[in-house]
């Protein structure tokens, strides 16, 4: 089996999952490629610890990413550090010859996604992917083929939504999500608009224009410091897309909320068709939900329990519960089959053209908030 050797740019929480993904891949059962992590890279140094302990494949631990990417053993990197880096070190990874899987979204805003577009036009040798793990649940998988398969007819409505409430406490202490320069004034929108974007997109629903709400109910949040400072970006989007389709035009609802109350952390995505409906919530995970009907027929929701259907085998049994580690590892495999010169089992991880689609989207709806008017989507 050939591997491929890793880099990981910013050791928080997602490095952690890569790494936990690549060191039980094992737990796959046909795959192209394996990856191994060979060096790490954090401006803080007590994080790398974690990943010198537990891989010993690692042999580089480094704060400065420039000496990952003069490492000739590293074949591709892992980019997950804050957006307002992005369009600095995603460029640099590229011209290093380094294959890419970057974290959402691919630029603070559309002016930064712009210089990572055009890195990637310059290096077309090179993979480039942007992290979206939610469709690789086996229910949202169905949704896809569901509608693939022509079952949902006509659409009437869709729905893409990522709901959490980690910020419902006020008394949170700000981290940089909040705060404009680091994050972007997308604010919930900039880190939870590939999420609902993903899926949409590759089915070719791409809205022409957007109406967005937008909610800022904690304007102030503690710094950890003693102090009280502004917590300026929003909390809650809302948006309605309007996407014209030769069946008849239809709403597309995306919804990127970080005060949802009773949500921990769920993807969902419903499609309501003249034929059919499918639904999917991380909420259910072994489960997903669709209706066959005719006119003047029967309109029942059907449950089906999938258990653990994974796009790339794995030994689990498939009477067994998929969870966020398979998903994130499914997303891997779907990279490295890709390094490897597979197709990724039919289903890419989000390509660039998608994480640009998704910032005009999400350019067009802080517009919308800010001026309550409807905006056009201005696709490149």
């Amino acid at each position: 089996m050939k591997t491929i050797r890793f880099g990981i740019i910013g050791c928080g929480l997602m490095g952690r999952e890569f790494a936990s993904a690549a060191a039980r891949w094992m737990h796959l059962t046909n795959t192209r490629a394996r990856p191994e992590i060979v060096g790490v890279c954090d401006t803080q140094e007590t994080l790398m610890g974690w990943f010198t302990t537990h891989l010993p494949s690692v042999t580089q631990t480094t704060t400065d990413f420039r000496e990952l990417l003069a490492n000739p053993d590293i074949d591709a990197i892992y980019c997950a550090v804050p957006h307002v880096l992005h369009a600095d070190m995603y460029p640099q990874i590229l011209a290093a010859g380094k294959h890419l899987l970057g974290e959402k979204p691919f630029g603070m805003d559309a002016g930064q996604n712009a210089k990572i577009m055009d890195a990637i036009a310059k290096h077309p040798d090179v993979l480039v992917r942007c992290s979206s793990e939610m469709p690789y649940f086996p229910g949202a998988q169905r949704v896809i083929d569901f509608v693939k398969s022509g079952a949902a007819g006509n659409i009437l409505e869709v729905e893409s939504a990522f709901l959490h409430s980690s910020d419902i406490n006020p008394d949170k202490v700000i981290n940089w999500k909040r705060m404009i320069d680091v994050n972007g004034e997308y604010g919930c929108m900039g880190d939870l608009g590939m999420h609902v974007c993903h899926v949409p997109l590759r089915l070719g629903w791409k809205p022409k224009t957007v109406h967005a709400s937008l909610v800022k109910q904690v304007t102030t949040r503690p710094d950890g410091k003693g102090n009280t400072v502004p917590c300026e970006t929003w909390d809650n989007a809302t948006i309605t897309g309007h996407v014209e389709a030769e069946g008849g035009n239809f709403p597309l609802v995306l919804k990127t909320w970080r005060i949802a109350p009773g949500e921990s952390n769920t993807w969902s995505i419903r499609v309501l068709g003249m034929k059919g409906s499918a639904f999917f919530t991380t909420k259910s995970p072994r489960q997903w939900q669709f209706m066959h009907y005719e006119p003047g027929g029967r309109q029942t929701w059907q449950v089906e329990d999938l258990g653990y259907q994974s796009l790339f085998p794995a030994i689990t049994g498939g009477i067994f519960e998929f969870g966020f580690a398979d998903a994130i590892q499914q997303m891997w495999a779907a990279f490295v089959d890709e390094l490897a010169g597979g197709n990724a089992q039919g289903f890419k991880c989000a390509t660039p053209d998608e994480a640009q689609d998704h910032h005009q989207i999400m350019t067009a709806a802080l517009a919308s908030g800010k001026s309550g008017q409807v905006q056009t989507v201005a696709y490149s």
